[in-house]
Formats: structure tokens, sequence, C-alpha cells
């Protein structure tokens, strides 16, 4: 199984109750074996080690589901601006413009919106 599989997988499952009963297991067996094994050393290493394994694991599959995401989303915008009628083409690869540009084009969006506004709004009675 490569990461993208598991990482949908894990994605679809982690939001189920399944996780969160398992966890109060992990939670539960970590209280009755703490006492038991009298909270040493060994017993706190392995607590921390496989709660910080889980954490990382977590982390990474959580970066690539929104990864995946994003990119999803960034092609369906860049299909429906590629097929609308006026709409500029230059558009399409902002993700690719450094930033100084990318705040020239915002701030031109924020001055058309603006301007919109000005002249949509409903005289005061």
């Amino acid at each position: 199984m490569n990461f993208d599989k598991l990482a949908q997988s894990v994605r679809g499952g982690a939001a189920s109750p399944s996780p969160s009963s398992s966890q109060r297991r992990w939670w539960s067996s970590g209280g009755i074996s703490g006492p038991i094994l009298g909270f040493s050393d060994i017993w706190q290493l392995l607590i921390n080690t496989s709660t910080t394994i889980v954490t990382l694991l977590m982390v990474f599959l959580i970066q690539n589901t929104q990864n995946r995401d994003t990119d999803a989303l960034q092609l369906k915008v860049d299909e429906l601006l590629r097929v609308t009628e006026g709409a500029r083409l230059a558009l399409l690869n902002l993700e690719e413009i450094g930033a100084e540009h990318l705040a020239r084009i915002k701030s031109g969006f924020v001055e058309l919106g603006r301007k919109h506004k000005a002249g949509t709004e409903l005289p005061a009675e």
C-alpha cells in the first residue's frame, strides 16, 4: 500500500467513532499498566515514544491530505477560469508568481470590489 492510499483510508476513518474508541482503549491501557509497572522509566519511554510516533504520522497524513485537496481545488478553479468567456487566463498560474506581483493583482481586485460596491449600493431613504 502506498502512502496516498494509506492517507485516503485514514482520512475516511479518522472522522468515524472507531478512532476515539481505540484512543480510549490506548489511554486506558496506559493508565492501567502505569501503576502495575510502577510508572517505571521504561514504561514512560514506551508511552512517550509511541505517542510521538503516532502524532508524527498523523501530521504527515494530514499534510498529505491537505496538499492533495488543495491541488484538486486549484485544478477545478483553473478549469472554471479556462472555460469562462472573458476570464483573465493569466490568473491560471497565480501560485507560480512572486509575492509582489500577487500583491499587485490582489490590490487590483480589492479596488474592483470597492468600485462595484460603491456602484451597487442602494440610495439612502
